[in-house]
């Protein structure tokens, strides 16, 4: 049982605040509009209730991940709003926008085998959640950068030192069911 579900609501009310206007790049099947982003983060923390966890500081950080990365939120908000573990979650799992998209990656690959074992576990759900989307919900992307995608997410994890088992297997499920580009 959860120990303090009000701090994991304010993570999401939070988030769901710094969200608000933004939307995943996928377009559901047999619609025209794109998802709320604040769905992502709490599937990344529902993967992780799945997978038996119930820390509420790593529950709160899957919640705020993007937060950082993608809204106006500073660590220093994350810091007075939810404390120093959850917002040091954050940032070990934090991309810094201001390099390229392929620096970016190359630091998530070097970076994997350093995580703390909850960033580890928060990574491992993003993963997971993002290959699903790629093969869900596609964005409008090109054959080779969803290609390039799935591979650096299969370095990312292969890099994690202990990943968690069911974590693990879905993330294997989803990638067996990549695209495949050879045709």
């Amino acid at each position: 049982m959860l120990s303090d579900p009000h701090r994991l609501l304010k993570a999401i009310s939070y988030a769901a605040e710094q969200h608000v206007r933004q939307r995943r790049k996928g377009v559901p099947s047999g619609t025209h509009k794109r998802t709320p982003y604040i769905n992502h983060p709490i599937r990344v923390a529902t993967l992780l209730a799945r997978a038996g966890i119930e820390d509420i500081d790593i529950l709160s950080a899957a919640i705020l991940h993007d937060t950082v990365e993608d809204t106006d939120t500073t660590p220093d908000d994350l810091r007075r709003k939810f404390g120093e573990t959850i917002t040091n979650i954050v940032l070990e799992v934090t991309d810094d926008k201001s390099l390229s998209k392929a620096e970016r990656r190359l630091l998530q690959i070097q970076h994997a085998p350093q995580l703390s074992d909850a960033a580890a576990l928060v990574k491992l759900a993003d993963k997971v959640d993002n290959i699903r989307d790629l093969i869900e919900e596609p964005p409008d992307w090109t054959a080779t950068r969803v290609k390039e995608y799935f591979q650096q997410a299969r370095q990312v994890v292969d890099g994690l030192q202990n990943p968690h088992p069911n974590l693990l297997q879905w993330f294997n499920a989803h990638y067996a069911q990549r695209p495949t580009f050879d045709k």
